[in-house]
């Protein structure tokens, strides 16, 4: 291994606002909350792994951020070595660090002084407080770390999962942390040249995979998602002690819009999300019709402006925990979790929302998480590449699929069963897909065939129109038709319609007699459990939007308040015991 010379490097161009440089009067904004100091050329500013990072701008000299990085220790220079990567170089005036950073998760990348520098050092504490409540400078550091996040996802840097690209722990690992927005890359057994190399450097076994490499130091050996979900920072706690005013279940648009809503008036909220943040929402490539954002935003982006705003507000967030039970018991709702402790409420809200219907054909499962998709993101896309892909659907969710997956070069093919592209898509989202020349649309098509060794090669189609059947090349399969509640673990709890989705408000009776002493009706958005309310696509006749989902998560705060208000009056009674006042404060009413 090589110290860090002085070969000239080339700064890194500023791409899509990630890598500003700060005025002079939003560093003097900063340096009243951080220190300046001298490093010398070597010096490991940020240690890919770690949790306490600091925040850093570059006042002299060059910094390079780096995967890989072999530190050797605080008191000697940094060497890089083989399996280094050097991702970016800044100078004077830019910052360090990305979205992990306010998140409260790990480095996912090292940074590194070329040479002697002089820096100005914020405690990562005092970063969030500054990104939360000073506009000035902190929507420019957000921009940039959401931009950065983005970049790392789509270079394939940040942890390493070593294994088979056909165990079904490997891909179960890949998908979930597509689905948090970790930066991550697959290191695969049968073509990555790295990977018997990495196995050895961390003396990782065959009995040992699949395994995420966290750092040259830090190895996961066939963790759960639980158990990646706490290395990563996506879990608040494993145990809850307290009982809390709310608890959300479900962290897509209603549950995020919730927590938010309750915890910003004063009520203690823990928000417990079974697979992914953000929900089906969270993949999506833009959501173009969301009400503020004419330009549209991604659902990544508004998945992490959500959390930071609930974490402002000290929800506790909790991933990887699938909710096995809840019951009222005492005037409190108890709920079971896998791979997580209890956790006890006053008043619950269920957003946990739909997942995707599978395509009712013969040995689709085998290609499922290989070459067929449930949802399209920047992870998905790089596996893609300029392959030929399918997608199947004629909603929204398969149209802005379709668009994205075109947008990064590959030729798409989607397969619609109605006759008419506007019957279930919006209009303004026909008509890009029409004006595409990447995407074919077959109209009146059914998938009734798949076809591959090891992985997906081709699909057959039937055309009802023609009455024939065509086979078309396709590596990739996204299928988006149609929606389930995830409410299977609710039957013999709640009312619930013919399809699952849960009834609340007018759909239900009013109270029935043993709940006379509430001393109210039932809310619109309650459950047939009074104090239990449901947001969302989960509900029975909600409207299937981004925009509606997340109204209705903040419209349930209000009738959450007034159920809690009830329970401090000591108006509501159950059993022999008096309900209390809320833990962590009385809500603002």
């Amino acid at each position: 291994m090589e110290p860090i010379g002085d070969s000239t490097l080339i700064e890194t161009p500023d791409v899509s606002g990630a890598y500003p440089r700060l005025g002079q009067a939003q560093i003097e904004l900063l340096g009243r909350a951080g220190t300046s100091r001298a490093t010398p050329a070597g010096e490991v500013l940020i240690q890919e792994g770690n949790f306490d990072s600091d925040f850093f701008v570059i006042l002299q000299g060059t910094v390079l951020v780096v995967e890989g990085l072999h530190d050797a220790g605080s008191r000697q220079p940094a060497e890089l070595g083989p399996g280094t990567r050097i991702l970016e170089v800044h100078g004077p005036g830019r910052f360090l660090g990305e979205l992990g950073l306010v998140e409260g998760q790990p480095a996912y990348v090292s940074a590194v002084s070329f040479e002697a520098c002089e820096v100005l050092q914020i405690s990562g504490d005092d970063l969030r407080r500054v990104v939360l409540t000073d506009a000035a400078v902190g929507e420019t550091i957000l921009r940039a770390y959401l931009q950065r996040r983005i970049l790392l996802i789509s270079a394939g840097a940040g942890i390493r999962i070593v294994g088979s690209r056909f165990s079904r722990d490997t891909l179960r690992l890949l998908e979930f942390s597509a689905a948090n927005r970790l930066p991550h890359r697959l290191v695969d057994l049968e073509e990555d040249e790295q990977a018997q190399a990495i196995l050895d450097r961390a003396g990782i076994l065959a009995s040992d995979l699949p395994a995420v490499v966290l750092n040259a130091s830090q190895v996961l050996r066939n963790p759960s998602n639980a158990d990646l979900a706490l290395a990563m920072g996506l879990r608040a706690m494993k145990e809850h002690p307290a009982t809390y005013d709310l608890m959300v279940i479900g962290a897509g648009p209603a549950g995020l819009a919730a927590a938010v809503y309750a915890a910003s008036d004063g009520l203690s909220v823990v928000l417990k999300e079974g697979f992914g943040l953000g929900g089906q929402a969270g993949t999506s490539p833009r959501i173009e019709n969301f009400l503020g954002f004419p330009a549209g935003i991604s659902g990544g982006e508004l998945t992490e402006r959500a959390i930071l705003q609930a974490r402002k507000f000290r929800v506790q967030i909790n991933v990887a925990c699938r909710a096995r039970t809840i019951e009222l018991r005492d005037g409190e709702f108890r709920a079971e979790f896998n791979e997580s402790g209890p956790a006890s409420s006053r008043a619950a809200l269920l957003a946990t929302g739909v997942r995707y219907r599978r395509l009712p054909v013969p040995g689709l499962e085998e290609f499922e998480g290989i070459s067929v998709f449930y949802a399209a993101t920047v992870h998905e896309a790089r596996l893609c590449g300029l392959q030929p892909v399918s997608v199947v659907g004629g909603g929204n969710s398969a149209g802005q699929a379709a668009l994205f997956l075109a947008g990064t070069g590959s030729p798409v093919r989607l397969v619609v069963r109605g006759a008419d592209l506007r019957a279930d898509m919006s209009r303004y989202l026909a008509e890009r897909i029409e004006e595409q020349p990447g995407i074919e649309v077959l109209l009146g098509a059914t998938i009734v065939g798949v076809d591959g060794s090891g992985a997906l090669e081709r699909i057959v189609v039937d055309l009802r129109a023609t009455g024939e059947q065509r086979i078309f090349d396709s590596r990739y399969l996204f299928i988006f038709i149609g929606a389930k509640p995830h409410t299977e673990w609710l039957q013999g709890t709640l009312a619930l319609d013919d399809h699952g989705f849960v009834l609340t408000g007018a759909d239900l009776e009013d109270l029935p007699p043993e709940f006379s002493h509430l001393g109210r009706r039932r809310l619109p958005l309650e459950t047939s459990v009074p104090g239990m309310f449901a947001a969302g696509d989960v509900r029975h006749g909600s409207v299937k939007r981004v925009t509606a989902a997340a109204g209705e998560g903040s419209t349930a705060v209000a009738m959450i308040h007034e159920h809690l208000r009830l329970l401090r009056d000591g108006r509501v009674r159950v059993g022999a015991r008096d309900s209390e006042s809320p833990a962590g404060g009385s809500p603002r009413l």
